[in-house]
């Protein structure tokens, strides 16, 4: 019987679903919109405070049009996961990057969620958890039908594991 290769820390090779730039790009515009609504009406309407408002419209745009038109794609480029025998490996962020790798016997909870913008997109969160402070990873952008399949599946797999795992 030949050992179990170590678990590398290395590129996970699944990436979200496409449709998850849509939601990363719809929840800069749910922000914005509103506060440059507000600044753009200040600005028409209070004429002491104009010059502030119309700054703060300024930055409000360029701030919504960078999370809307670069951001998404860049995360979208970087975000990644895998499920395999024996571990789950995520790799995160756009800005701050993050790689983790979280063995199965260590998981003690698996959850999904979808918020409003992922139940329009039929998008989910998958969560894996262990008893580590740091042990908790999101996937985020996943096809809903992927993630339940996934959190059934981890949970099968998690419960052959009877032993604590520390």
């Amino acid at each position: 019987m030949e050992p179990t290769p170590p678990l590398l820390l290395r590129e996970p090779v699944h990436q979200v679903d496409p449709r998850a730039v849509t939601m990363w790009r719809m929840s800069p515009l749910l922000a914005g919109i509103p506060i440059l609504a507000a600044a753009v009406i200040v600005a028409a309407l209070a004429d002491p405070v104009r010059w502030p408002a119309i700054a703060v419209a300024i930055v409000t745009l360029v701030i919504s049009t960078f999370f809307v038109t670069v951001v998404p794609g860049w995360r979208y480029r970087f975000h990644r996961w895998e499920i395999s025998d024996d571990a789950v490996y995520t790799q995160s962020g756009w800005f701050v990057r993050s790689r983790v790798i979280i063995p199965i016997a260590r998981i003690q909870v698996v959850d999904t969620a979808a918020g409003p913008i992922e139940q329009a997109l039929n998008l989910a969160t998958l969560t894996v958890t262990t008893a580590s402070s740091a042990g908790t990873v999101r996937i985020v952008g996943l096809d809903a039908e992927l993630a339940r399949q996934a959190a059934a599946d981890l949970t099968a797999r998690t419960q052959a594991y009877t032993d604590d795992a520390t």
